[in-house]
Protein backbone atom coordinates (compact mmCIF):
# COMPACT_ATOMS: atom_id res chain seq x y z
CA UNK A 1 0.00 0.00 0.00
CA UNK A 2 1.29 3.44 -0.99
CA UNK A 3 -0.28 6.60 0.14
CA UNK A 4 -0.24 9.18 -2.49
CA UNK A 5 -1.34 13.03 -3.07
CA UNK A 6 -2.80 13.23 -6.51
CA UNK A 7 -1.25 15.45 -8.73
CA UNK A 8 -1.17 15.61 -12.46
CA UNK A 9 0.30 12.64 -13.72
CA UNK A 10 3.72 13.05 -15.52
CA UNK A 11 4.33 12.24 -19.23
CA UNK A 12 6.92 10.56 -21.52
CA UNK A 13 7.01 10.79 -25.08
CA UNK A 14 7.50 7.33 -25.99
CA UNK A 15 5.38 4.61 -28.20
CA UNK A 16 3.15 3.98 -26.48
CA UNK A 17 3.52 7.10 -24.04
CA UNK A 18 5.04 6.83 -20.63
CA UNK A 19 2.80 7.76 -17.65
CA UNK A 20 4.06 8.09 -14.22
CA UNK A 21 2.03 9.18 -10.48
CA UNK A 22 4.55 11.34 -8.55
CA UNK A 23 4.20 12.21 -5.22
CA UNK A 24 7.08 13.68 -2.59
CA UNK A 25 9.86 10.41 -3.28
CA UNK A 26 7.30 7.96 -4.58
CA UNK A 27 7.20 7.39 -8.08
CA UNK A 28 4.77 4.92 -10.34
CA UNK A 29 5.10 3.88 -13.66
CA UNK A 30 1.44 2.81 -14.56
CA UNK A 31 2.60 1.57 -17.87
CA UNK A 32 3.84 -1.58 -15.77
CA UNK A 33 0.55 -1.73 -13.76
CA UNK A 34 -1.35 -2.45 -16.79
CA UNK A 35 -3.03 -5.57 -17.11
CA UNK A 36 -3.04 -5.53 -13.05
CA UNK A 37 -5.64 -4.79 -10.28
CA UNK A 38 -5.51 -1.64 -9.03
CA UNK A 39 -7.16 0.20 -5.35
CA UNK A 40 -7.75 3.99 -5.58
CA UNK A 41 -9.10 4.60 -1.93
CA UNK A 42 -9.90 7.83 -0.70
CA UNK A 43 -8.87 8.69 2.36
CA UNK A 44 -10.92 11.92 2.83
CA UNK A 45 -8.38 14.13 3.44
CA UNK A 46 -7.20 17.08 1.10
CA UNK A 47 -4.19 19.02 0.64
CA UNK A 48 -3.67 22.42 -1.21
CA UNK A 49 -0.66 22.26 -3.63
CA UNK A 50 1.19 24.94 -3.41
CA UNK A 51 0.85 26.08 0.41
CA UNK A 52 0.51 22.48 2.12
CA UNK A 53 -2.38 23.18 4.12
CA UNK A 54 -4.94 20.80 4.87
CA UNK A 55 -8.53 22.25 3.48
CA UNK A 56 -12.10 21.01 3.34
CA UNK A 57 -12.19 21.94 -0.11
CA UNK A 58 -10.35 22.24 -3.01
CA UNK A 59 -10.55 24.68 -5.93
CA UNK A 60 -9.21 24.98 -9.53
CA UNK A 61 -6.43 22.24 -9.70
CA UNK A 62 -5.44 21.20 -6.25
CA UNK A 63 -5.64 24.68 -4.56
CA UNK A 64 -6.62 25.78 -1.38
CA UNK A 65 -9.36 29.33 -1.62
CA UNK A 66 -6.56 31.82 -0.40
CA UNK A 67 -4.21 30.04 -2.50
CA UNK A 68 -6.89 30.05 -5.86
CA UNK A 69 -7.57 33.61 -5.37
CA UNK A 70 -3.68 34.86 -5.70
CA UNK A 71 -1.13 32.65 -7.24
CA UNK A 72 -0.71 32.76 -10.89
CA UNK A 73 -1.14 29.11 -11.70
CA UNK A 74 -4.56 29.52 -10.70
CA UNK A 75 -5.64 33.10 -12.70
CA UNK A 76 -8.33 33.00 -15.36
CA UNK A 77 -5.98 33.14 -17.79
CA UNK A 78 -4.67 29.63 -17.32
CA UNK A 79 -8.05 28.90 -19.00
CA UNK A 80 -8.82 31.94 -20.68
CA UNK A 81 -5.45 32.89 -22.47
CA UNK A 82 -7.81 36.01 -24.30
CA UNK A 83 -7.97 37.25 -20.45
CA UNK A 84 -4.30 37.26 -20.12
CA UNK A 85 -3.20 40.81 -19.79
CA UNK A 86 0.50 40.23 -18.81
CA UNK A 87 1.56 41.90 -21.84
CA UNK A 88 0.34 45.29 -20.65
CA UNK A 89 2.21 44.26 -16.94
CA UNK A 90 -0.55 43.05 -15.05
CA UNK A 91 -0.21 40.07 -13.44
CA UNK A 92 -0.71 38.12 -9.96
CA UNK A 93 3.07 37.18 -10.10
CA UNK A 94 4.91 39.15 -13.38
CA UNK A 95 8.15 36.63 -12.70
CA UNK A 96 6.07 33.82 -13.26
CA UNK A 97 4.10 35.48 -16.12
CA UNK A 98 7.78 36.35 -17.53
CA UNK A 99 8.10 32.58 -18.24
CA UNK A 100 4.79 31.43 -18.79
CA UNK A 101 2.65 34.53 -20.69
CA UNK A 102 5.36 36.59 -22.08
CA UNK A 103 6.97 33.47 -24.15
CA UNK A 104 6.20 32.22 -27.11
CA UNK A 105 2.54 30.28 -27.39
CA UNK A 106 1.42 28.07 -30.17
CA UNK A 107 -2.45 28.14 -32.05
CA UNK A 108 -2.70 24.29 -32.77
CA UNK A 109 -4.98 21.73 -34.29
CA UNK A 110 -5.79 18.18 -32.72
CA UNK A 111 -7.81 15.32 -33.08
CA UNK A 112 -8.93 13.73 -29.77
CA UNK A 113 -12.09 12.25 -30.88
CA UNK A 114 -12.86 15.12 -34.00
CA UNK A 115 -10.28 18.25 -34.62
CA UNK A 116 -10.47 21.06 -32.57
CA UNK A 117 -8.04 24.45 -31.85
CA UNK A 118 -6.04 25.20 -28.93
CA UNK A 119 -3.64 27.14 -27.28
CA UNK A 120 -0.34 26.23 -25.42
CA UNK A 121 2.93 27.47 -24.61
CA UNK A 122 5.64 26.35 -26.21
CA UNK A 123 7.26 24.62 -23.28
CA UNK A 124 3.96 22.28 -22.95
CA UNK A 125 4.76 20.67 -26.25
CA UNK A 126 3.89 17.78 -26.19
CA UNK A 127 2.52 17.52 -23.05
CA UNK A 128 -0.35 19.69 -23.73
CA UNK A 129 -1.41 17.16 -26.16
CA UNK A 130 -0.68 14.31 -24.77
CA UNK A 131 -2.98 15.56 -21.64
CA UNK A 132 -6.00 15.97 -23.80
CA UNK A 133 -5.56 12.45 -25.34
CA UNK A 134 -4.89 14.36 -28.58
CA UNK A 135 -3.72 11.13 -31.03
CA UNK A 136 -2.29 13.73 -33.86
CA UNK A 137 -1.43 17.56 -33.39
CA UNK A 138 0.30 20.11 -35.65
CA UNK A 139 1.06 23.74 -35.17
CA UNK A 140 -0.50 26.71 -36.89
CA UNK A 141 0.52 29.77 -35.35
CA UNK A 142 3.27 31.39 -33.15
CA UNK A 143 2.51 34.18 -31.29
CA UNK A 144 4.94 36.00 -29.26
CA UNK A 145 2.56 36.23 -25.67
CA UNK A 146 -0.35 34.31 -24.51
CA UNK A 147 -2.70 36.80 -25.19
CA UNK A 148 -2.81 36.96 -28.71
CA UNK A 149 -2.70 33.91 -29.18
CA UNK A 150 -5.97 33.51 -27.02
CA UNK A 151 -7.65 36.53 -29.49
CA UNK A 152 -6.63 34.29 -32.53
CA UNK A 153 -8.02 31.11 -31.08
CA UNK A 154 -11.71 32.61 -30.32
CA UNK A 155 -12.05 33.59 -34.03
CA UNK A 156 -11.01 30.17 -34.57
CA UNK A 157 -13.31 28.86 -32.60
CA UNK A 158 -16.26 29.92 -34.80
CA UNK A 159 -15.02 27.08 -36.90
CA UNK A 160 -13.05 25.17 -35.21
CA UNK A 161 -14.35 22.92 -32.18
CA UNK A 162 -11.85 23.75 -28.93
CA UNK A 163 -13.65 21.47 -26.43
CA UNK A 164 -12.94 17.86 -26.22
CA UNK A 165 -15.62 15.43 -25.16
CA UNK A 166 -13.69 12.97 -22.86
CA UNK A 167 -16.22 9.81 -23.15
CA UNK A 168 -15.69 9.75 -27.26
CA UNK A 169 -11.75 10.63 -26.74
CA UNK A 170 -11.03 7.80 -24.25
CA UNK A 171 -12.99 5.33 -26.69
CA UNK A 172 -11.17 6.74 -29.79
CA UNK A 173 -7.89 5.09 -30.53
CA UNK A 174 -7.46 4.79 -34.38
CA UNK A 175 -5.19 7.10 -36.02
CA UNK A 176 -6.89 9.37 -38.20
CA UNK A 177 -7.57 9.38 -42.09
CA UNK A 178 -7.38 13.43 -41.73
CA UNK A 179 -4.60 15.21 -43.65
CA UNK A 180 -3.51 17.40 -41.40
CA UNK A 181 -1.41 19.70 -43.98
CA UNK A 182 -4.77 20.52 -45.32
CA UNK A 183 -6.39 20.86 -42.26
CA UNK A 184 -3.55 23.46 -41.69
CA UNK A 185 -4.32 24.98 -44.80
CA UNK A 186 -7.69 25.48 -44.52
CA UNK A 187 -7.40 26.76 -41.60
CA UNK A 188 -4.95 29.63 -42.36
CA UNK A 189 -7.47 30.62 -45.57
CA UNK A 190 -9.76 31.66 -42.82
CA UNK A 191 -7.31 33.49 -40.79
CA UNK A 192 -7.49 37.15 -41.25
CA UNK A 193 -4.73 38.93 -42.62
CA UNK A 194 -3.29 40.67 -39.50
CA UNK A 195 -2.81 37.28 -38.25
CA UNK A 196 -1.12 35.43 -41.13
CA UNK A 197 2.20 36.72 -39.94
CA UNK A 198 2.39 34.28 -37.46
CA UNK A 199 1.77 31.43 -39.58
CA UNK A 200 4.20 28.64 -38.21
CA UNK A 201 6.13 27.27 -40.66
CA UNK A 202 7.08 24.10 -38.84
CA UNK A 203 4.62 21.17 -40.73
CA UNK A 204 5.59 18.43 -38.33
CA UNK A 205 3.13 16.20 -37.73
CA UNK A 206 2.92 14.52 -34.14
CA UNK A 207 1.70 11.70 -33.29
CA UNK A 208 0.82 9.78 -30.21
CA UNK A 209 0.33 6.18 -28.98
CA UNK A 210 -1.01 5.12 -25.57
CA UNK A 211 -0.64 2.16 -23.02
CA UNK A 212 -3.94 0.29 -23.89
CA UNK A 213 -4.84 -3.03 -23.50
CA UNK A 214 -8.39 -2.75 -24.43
CA UNK A 215 -10.79 -0.03 -24.33
CA UNK A 216 -14.33 -1.03 -22.76
CA UNK A 217 -17.51 -0.64 -24.19
CA UNK A 218 -19.30 1.49 -22.31
CA UNK A 219 -16.95 4.06 -19.21
CA UNK A 220 -19.02 5.96 -16.64
CA UNK A 221 -16.53 8.83 -14.76
CA UNK A 222 -15.79 7.75 -10.92
CA UNK A 223 -15.89 11.34 -8.38
CA UNK A 224 -13.78 10.13 -4.94
CA UNK A 225 -15.59 12.61 -3.33
CA UNK A 226 -18.74 10.46 -3.98
CA UNK A 227 -17.56 7.02 -4.22
CA UNK A 228 -14.65 6.35 -1.65
CA UNK A 229 -13.01 4.15 -3.59
CA UNK A 230 -12.16 2.82 -7.45
CA UNK A 231 -10.70 -0.89 -7.85
CA UNK A 232 -10.66 -3.14 -11.26
CA UNK A 233 -7.59 -4.25 -13.69
CA UNK A 234 -6.39 -1.34 -15.14
CA UNK A 235 -6.52 -1.47 -18.87
CA UNK A 236 -5.57 2.01 -20.77
CA UNK A 237 -4.39 5.39 -19.51
CA UNK A 238 -4.86 8.11 -21.78
CA UNK A 239 -4.89 12.04 -21.26
CA UNK A 240 -5.02 12.18 -17.32
CA UNK A 241 -7.48 9.48 -17.06
CA UNK A 242 -7.27 5.69 -16.13
CA UNK A 243 -9.19 3.44 -17.31
CA UNK A 244 -10.55 -0.13 -16.05
CA UNK A 245 -12.17 -3.37 -17.06
CA UNK A 246 -15.10 -2.43 -15.44
CA UNK A 247 -15.47 0.99 -17.61
CA UNK A 248 -15.03 2.87 -14.59
CA UNK A 249 -12.54 5.70 -15.61
CA UNK A 250 -10.93 8.54 -13.15
CA UNK A 251 -9.50 11.55 -13.79
CA UNK A 252 -6.28 11.88 -11.85
CA UNK A 253 -6.06 15.77 -12.17
CA UNK A 254 -8.95 16.70 -11.55
CA UNK A 255 -8.22 15.09 -7.95
CA UNK A 256 -5.35 16.87 -7.28
CA UNK A 257 -5.21 17.41 -3.74
CA UNK A 258 -6.67 14.68 -2.57
CA UNK A 259 -4.77 11.81 -0.09
CA UNK A 260 -5.61 8.38 -1.27
CA UNK A 261 -3.79 4.89 -0.51
CA UNK A 262 -3.15 2.77 -3.65
CA UNK A 263 -3.21 -1.18 -3.59
CA UNK A 264 -1.76 -3.20 -6.44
Amino acid sequence: MLQILLKKLEVKKNNPIFYFLNSKNISIELNQLLGSKLIIENTGEKYCLHCGKKTKKLYGQGYCYKCFIKIPQADPCVIYPEKCQAHLGISRDMEWSKTHCLIEHYVYLAFTNHLKVGVTRKTQIPSRWIDQGAIKAIKILKTPYRQLAGIIEIELKKHYRDKTFWKKMLQTNEIPSIDFLQAKRNLISILKNEYKKYIELDNTIYTFHYPIITLPEKIYSINLEKIKHIEGTLVAVKGQYLIFDTGAVINIRKHSGFLVKIYT
